[in-house]
């Protein structure tokens, strides 16, 4: 691991560790950004089989992490860590 990918690697880790001690809960909408990102840094691309229609809360996640297909670990990280410093 380069020390670029461990500063990022430290750095995402560090905001895993804010997002549970934030003082508001964030709207729906950026906690499925943070879903997708986390999941996408942390598996890769989504593999998974989609789920049904009626299950809306796992099809919301599914879409949103299948939307970040191709986007490299790293790339995620940082973006995960950039949606975090703009929360409470």
């Amino acid at each position: 691991m380069s020390t670029t990918q461990a500063a990022t690697q430290a750095a995402f880790d560090a905001a895993l560790q804010r997002v549970k001690s934030l003082t508001q809960r964030p709207d729906n909408a950026t906690l499925l950004k943070l879903y997708a990102l986390y999941k996408q840094a942390t598996e890769g691309d989504n593999t998974t089989p989609k789920p049904s229609l009626t299950d809306l809360v796992a099809r919301a996640k599914w879409d949103a992490w299948s939307a970040l297909k191709g986007t490299p670990a790293e790339v995620a990280m940082q973006r995960y860590i950039e949606l975090v410093d703009t929360l409470d």
